[in-house]
């Protein structure tokens, strides 16, 4: 499996490149996003995002006093919008009545910790609290989404009924714990399902077309 996962990466690498990713200023804007992409496109995400960095909305302490009727209409583009306004407010009153508004100091906790509190927060479940770990908090958790499923699933790598985190082990079971690794690995994936593995795939040109070697 180590052979096969380091071949899997290095065929999307050499197909893509680095994917520079998360496309974010700063920590607080990762952690938006990651609640904001649930179940939509990135360039929806995009337009909510840059609608609160136009209003100089995106701050903890703006985003807490702020009605949650406003910033659902804010972040309207990136749909299901009153239930994702309701899960931003969530995590950041978490983060300013636990932590004072610090983020330095919720970060401060031991990522097992971390994971657990941000498991805590409803509307934050495994693919979200581990983005948030990974791309705001720099630890080194492997983030696994539909994607991933999926690529893994057609190519036979594993079985059909397998949870988050029986797929997330296998991962992190076999590549060295490397948070710029898995960084990489991951939006490589998601490139490679966004691109080719689609629900109807297109397996010719696919970078992963052929692999693995048996």
């Amino acid at each position: 499996m180590k052979e096969k996962l380091k071949d899997m990466y290095k065929k999307m690498l050499s197909f893509f490149g680095p994917q520079n990713w998360w496309p974010a200023d700063t920590p607080l804007e990762v952690m938006i996003g990651a609640i904001l992409t649930q179940n939509t496109n990135w360039k929806n995400v995009e337009k909510a995002i840059n609608n609160l960095k136009e209003k100089g909305l995106l701050d903890i302490l703006k985003i807490h006093k702020m009605p949650e009727q406003e910033l659902s209409l804010l972040i309207k583009s990136a749909g299901y919008f009153k239930i994702k306004a309701k899960r931003v407010k969530n995590l950041i009153s978490h983060i300013v009545k636990n932590y004072n508004a610090d983020l330095n100091k919720f970060f401060s906790l031991d990522t097992e910790s971390l994971r657990r509190e941000l498991l805590s927060i409803k509307g934050i479940g495994p693919e979200t609290a581990d983005s948030i770990l990974l791309y705001a908090a720099h630890r080194p958790v492997f983030v696994v989404d539909a994607y991933t499923f999926r690529i893994m699933k057609r190519h036979n790598m594993i079985w059909d009924d397998i949870g988050y985190e029986e797929l997330q082990e296998l991962f992190m079971k076999n590549l060295p714990c490397d948070e710029q690794l898995f960084n990489e690995f991951h939006a490589l994936i998601v490139q490679t399902g966004k691109q080719f593995c689609k629900k109807k795939p297109l397996c010719k040109g696919c970078p992963l077309d052929g692999w693995p070697e048996q």
